[in-house]
C-alpha cells in the first residue's frame, strides 16, 4: 500500500524548492526539480501496491 503521506511531502517539498528556484528566475531548475520529484513519486507509487 502506498504511503501517501511520504508522497504528499515529497510533492510538497518539490513544489517550495521549485518556488525557490523561480524567485532566483530558474526556471529551468524549478521544472527539474518537478519533474524529478514527479517521477520520484511515480516510482514510489508503483513498487509499493505491487
Amino acid at each position: 500500500m502506498p504511503d501517501y503521506e511520504k508522497l504528499y511531502h515529497l510533492m510538497v517539498n518539490a513544489a517550495e524548492d521549485a518556488l525557490a528556484a523561480l524567485e532566483d528566475a530558474n526556471v529551468w531548475d524549478a521544472r527539474r526539480i518537478l519533474i524529478d520529484a514527479e517521477q520520484r513519486a511515480e516510482e514510489n507509487y508503483v513498487t509499493s501496491t505491487d
